[in-house]
């Protein structure tokens, strides 16, 4: 819970302009804590808490007492990194910005809605969250360096493991792991040229004053934009293919231009506005399609593969990194990572239904027979599966799940680390607690 805390105070600055819009029964504002020169806000608790309670979770009144443990934690950082004269460069706080900005465009939509829920300007929140943001850089750099060089030593992760007590020892659920050899077939010339010719009648339509927007709901390919009438919203330079961005950003207003190749396909441009250096278009995306034939010679070709690894003429891993055409795949012996966990092993939930449904069914080292898919940028391909591991609904235990134990056995450490700190530090800083805050049960003696 407290990684979730953490995460929902470095979003603070935003989110309670949002709660406090829907927020019906909203506070008096009033200081109930001080760490230095650093204040807390009813406000800042009653926002996260809010935003909280809008995960799913019940609200209670250990849950404030918790918020305000971890936002004291942060202003004793901060009241630190002031002391120890933190610098933070324009370059990182702007960089920052920019990533929250991006973060809430996609929540909403647009930039424009962004826009029009804070009736203010994306400049205007900048400029307004800028101070919060430095703050927050500062907070982070302090404590990046509490735990910056602690590291676990598998005896430290074996011994913290033996001190679990048996009936706390935590479930793992199953897990498996897959690694993947991708054949793209090429697509021909003359099916590019048929997309072309498509999309050159589309242009003239357009030119001879059919509503571009009305065309791309009907014809464009791109999921993401096509209900809009092609339009993408605001983007700045080095966010959009470049060749789709070179013609972009010298259109006029209005103005369509000729046909683009990318690497999502062949697209025509219509400029809506321009903000300096950012860009607001529609487009129509037509997405040559690879031909029946060369489909199957893709097939046939990894079920080739499939029979000389099962012949172990060759290992799936050398084979992956001679035949695969997924370049992030084919160096690391066609494992496939998790983006939700971020390493090799999968829940069941987190694989695309098709694929699992295929996977399901093996065993442990098996190869799958060719299976037909769509890559990321929605290209047809087959690939070739192998079933690395399999691990069933079992009690955590070092010699499956170590990765795991080492992880908690680390943040366990990193903790102890921060307390030890936070114990050392705080009898620095005058420390000022609300009365109506006094029956918290904190983890840590707040005053002194």
């Amino acid at each position: 819970m407290r990684k979730l805390l953490i995460i929902l105070i470095l979003q603070i600055g935003f989110i309670a302009a949002v709660n406090a819009q829907i927020q019906k029964d909203k506070v008096i504002d009033r200081v109930v804590a001080k760490v230095g020169n650093n204040i807390i806000l009813q406000s800042s608790v009653e926002d996260l808490y809010n935003q909280y309670i809008s995960q799913g979770q019940i609200g209670t009144d250990l849950l404030k007492c918790q918020i305000l443990e971890e936002m004291l934690f942060q202003k004793l950082l901060l009241s630190q990194a002031q002391v120890d004269s933190v610098k933070i460069t324009d370059a990182q706080i702007e960089n920052e910005l920019d990533k929250r900005i991006r973060y809430f465009v996609a929540q909403v939509g647009s930039k424009e809605k962004l826009e029009e829920f804070y009736k203010k300007s994306i400049i205007q929140l900048k400029a307004e969250y800028r101070p919060i943001v430095k703050e927050q850089l500062q907070i982070n750099n302090v404590q990046s360096k509490i735990t910056e060089n602690i590291k676990i030593t598998p005896s430290e992760v074996k011994t913290f493991f033996n001190s679990i007590p048996s009936d706390s020892i935590p479930l793992v659920g199953s897990e498996i792991e897959i690694a993947q050899i991708v054949k793209q077939p090429p697509i021909s010339e003359i099916e590019k040229q048929e997309v072309r010719v498509k999309l050159d009648k589309l242009r003239e339509r357009i030119l001879k004053g059919e509503d571009f927007s009305a065309l791309a709901v009907l014809y464009s390919e791109d999921p993401g934009s096509s209900k809009n009438g092609g339009e993408l919203g605001f983007y700045p330079r080095g966010e959009l293919y470049p060749e789709f961005e070179a013609v972009a950003f010298n259109l006029k207003p209005g103005e369509v231009s000729n046909i683009i190749e990318s690497k999502a396909g062949f697209h025509i441009i219509q400029m809506i506005e321009r903000r300096g250096e950012e860009v607001n278009v529609r487009h129509i995306l037509l997405i040559p399609k690879v031909s029946p034939l060369e489909l199957d010679k893709a097939r046939l070709y990894l079920d080739s593969i499939a029979n000389l690894i099962r012949k172990d003429s060759v290992t799936f891993s050398a084979a992956a990194a001679k035949f695969s055409d997924d370049i992030n795949t084919k160096m690391s012996g066609g494992l496939m990572i998790n983006r939700v966990s971020g390493n090799s092993h999968f829940d069941p939930k987190d694989v695309e239904p098709s694929l699992f449904f295929s996977v399901d069914k093996m065993k442990p080292g098996e190869v799958s027979k060719p299976l037909y898919m769509k890559t990321d940028d929605g290209k047809q391909a087959y690939r070739i599966v192998l079933l690395k591991s399999r691990i069933e609904p079992h009690k955590a235990n070092l010699k499956d799940d170590y990765q795991l134990v080492q992880e908690q056995a680390l943040n366990s450490k990193k903790s102890k680390a921060i307390s030890e700190w936070i114990n050392t530090k705080k009898s620095n800083f005058y420390i000022d607690i609300n009365n109506d805050y006094k029956n918290c049960k904190f983890t840590h003696n707040w005053n002194n």
